[in-house]
């Protein structure tokens, strides 16, 4: 990719999209080939250190997980099962581990394989746990060194600038909230890439960057397909506002541009058809989703708000305008978004200013679902999502995540700004303000330094985590465990609920087969109806709602005769329990069920191989 050219007094940088008449960048032989700096290794080296900061709570603490811990869980747990499909001869769409004895679909459970794969040598040599924390850290870092790097190849000509911008676009709250739980949201690392190939200034290759286009679109399906919807429709925005704004670039650059994107959705439809088959028509598959996904939306005023986990943030007021921690993906403060509006006002002139303006706009409304709530309180007026609610895929989405499109928008926005002032209050340059080009710098750095002070991330929050019992964990189960059986870890999780099964199976590596698990799939075998976990059998509610409540019931003879139904179901061979909150009164109703169990090595055992057969 060319590199722009020299820094210059006085106009903007070259914008990623159609040019403004100019030659075509590649088109002049004199210009050298981008190439990395110091200053590139200290940006970068930067956006890991803060990265790994902000995991700091739990590197060296298997104890702890991130705040939203079943996501952490299942997430682990995916990493574990890319590293066995990579090592073992097993269908990385599909997995017998959880679920027995249906298993999952794992094409349809956000499986991560575009992590998972790479990270196979740190699961295998470290765990679950490093390899999912070396996740988090890549997906910020790398999304914001991705940023970086397009800002510095094609839109500025300052690195500060697009430091800046990378860094806003990397580590803004909604990308640490959901960093935290959801991989496949934060790791948006191809987004630039696949950007800069489909925006491309110039038309020649179009093959050759089709080709390149179809790959990347593809991969990004391995990390995420949520990311990708949204990338689609933020792009197809820009392009018609761009086209808008500047009609003769338009016309002059659709042709390739079209073309990239031909080939690339051929590229993209070869290598997809059989896992996009899998996932919407294999076995496991589910229609539509577990929960009211419009309900799932942002509050207007959480955009002027402070994240939860930022340095003036609190742990209320995030709770009242964002459906949980993890959906925080607005908060931007009512400074940027000031900052912001001014800059579109500044650089109304250019078109990538306008386009970028309507995007993030749109975005920002969609947010919003059906009907606007501010502070809480319903307006009546009715959102903008109600107009793609039902349109395909995007009625597969969460509204609230319409706001991580915001981000990088504004990560644009700032940088194209530090990068405008640089130039024009350089001798000779038309400053903003006609004043001598220092006090002007200092002037607009500090308003963007107090726009982006506020919103400095804090390390992601932590909780407590009941260990993996050593019973587990050391493989004292094998002895109880032979083939084709299961271990019923106490109680099956049924619904969302927090799952044992997936905790203790990511933390051991997959090393023994359990019904239930944390993961979506169908109502029943002939229901494909979407809900969270295995189908529920009357034994797994039965212990669920002693777990909650702490309430031994009086068991009949029926109940018993169920539980030895169900066992056979599961295929059980041991039933484990390890730490819980009201763990004795769930230790006596599975007594009462299965006949008396033992403590071993740190939890309690019951061996139903005889009341199984």
């Amino acid at each position: 990719m060319a590199a722009p050219a020299a820094p210059v007094s006085r106009g903007p940088a070259p914008e990623p999209g159609p040019a403004s008449g100019r030659a075509p960048a590649d088109a002049r032989p004199a210009r050298r080939r981008w190439r990395p700096r110091g200053v590139d290794v200290a940006v970068v080296a930067g956006y890991l250190g803060l990265a790994v900061l902000l995991t700091g709570g739990q590197w060296g603490r298997p104890d702890r997980l991130f705040h939203q811990d079943n996501d952490q869980m299942l997430f682990e747990w995916m990493l574990a099962r890319a590293a066995r499909a990579v090592t073992g001869p097993e269908n990385p769409l599909h997995s017998t581990a959880l679920n027995a004895p249906d298993g999952v679909n794992l094409m349809a459970n956000t499986s991560v394989l575009g992590l998972g794969v790479p990270l196979t040598p740190v699961t295998l040599l470290f765990g679950t746990q490093p390899a999912f924390l070396v996740a988090v850290v890549a997906c910020l870092a790398g999304t914001a060194t991705a940023w970086y790097a397009l800002l510095a190849r094609r839109l500025v000509g300052s690195r500060v600038a697009a430091a800046v911008g990378g860094l806003v676009c990397g580590f803004a709250p909604g990308m640490v909230a959901q960093a935290g739980a959801h991989l496949h949201m934060a790791a948006q690392f191809l987004v630039p890439p696949i950007l800069a190939l489909v925006f491309r200034p110039t038309v020649g290759r179009v093959g050759r960057r089709g080709v390149a286009l179809g790959l990347l679109v593809a991969y990004q399906v391995f990390l995420g397909e949520e990311v990708l919807v949204f990338l689609a429709l933020a792009a197809g925005v820009l392009a018609l506002a761009y086209g808008l704004a500047d009609r003769a670039a338009a016309r002059r650059l659709a042709p390739a541009l079209l073309g990239r994107i031909g080939v690339g959705a051929l590229v993209a439809g070869a290598l997809l058809a059989y896992p996009l088959w899998f996932q919407f028509a294999g076995p496991g598959h589910y229609r539509g989703m577990p929960f009211d996904a419009p309900g799932f939306r942002l509050d207007a005023a959480s955009f002027t708000a402070s994240a939860r986990q930022t340095v003036l943030g609190d742990d209320r007021l995030p709770g009242l305008l964002a459906p949980n921690p993890t959906e925080e993906n607005s908060f931007f403060g009512p400074g940027l978004l000031v900052l912001a509006v001014v800059i579109v006002v500044w650089l109304w002139r250019r078109p990538l200013v306008r386009a970028l303006a309507v995007v993030g706009t749109l975005a920002a409304l969609l947010s919003l679902g059906t009907t606007v709530l501010v502070d809480g309180a319903s307006t009546g007026l009715p959102g903008p999502y109600r107009l793609v609610a039902g349109v395909p895929l995007l009625d597969l989405v969460v509204p609230a995540r319409f706001a991580l499109v915001c981000v990088p928008v504004l990560g644009v926005l700032v940088a194209l700004s530090l990068d405008r002032l640089r130039s024009a209050a350089a001798p000779g340059g038309d400053g903003p303000a006609g004043g001598p080009a220092v006090p002007v710098r200092l002037l607009w750095g500090g308003a963007v330094a107090a726009a982006l002070l506020p919103l400095a991330p804090t390390p992601i929050r932590t909780v407590p985590a009941w260990p993996v019992p050593a019973f587990v964990a050391d493989g004292g189960w094998r002895a109880y465990v032979p083939a084709g059986r299961t271990l019923v870890p106490v109680p099956p999780v049924t619904g969302a609920g927090v799952s044992p099964a997936t905790f203790w199976s990511a933390r051991t590596r997959l090393a023994f087969t359990a019904p239930g698990g944390y993961f979506i799939g169908p109502r029943a075998a002939d229901d494909p109806t979407a809900r969270w976990g295995a189908p529920d059998r009357p034994t797994a509610l039965l212990l669920r709602r002693v777990a909650e409540t702490g309430q031994v019931p009086v068991l009949t003879d029926a109940d018993r005769r169920q539980a030895a139904v169900d066992l056979r179901h599961w295929r059980a061979a041991v039933l484990v329990q390890g730490g819980l909150r009201r763990g004795d009164p769930v230790r006596r109703t599975v007594d009462q069920l299965v006949g008396p169990g033992r403590e071993i090595d740190g939890a309690w055992v019951w061996d139903v191989r005889g009341l199984v057969g």
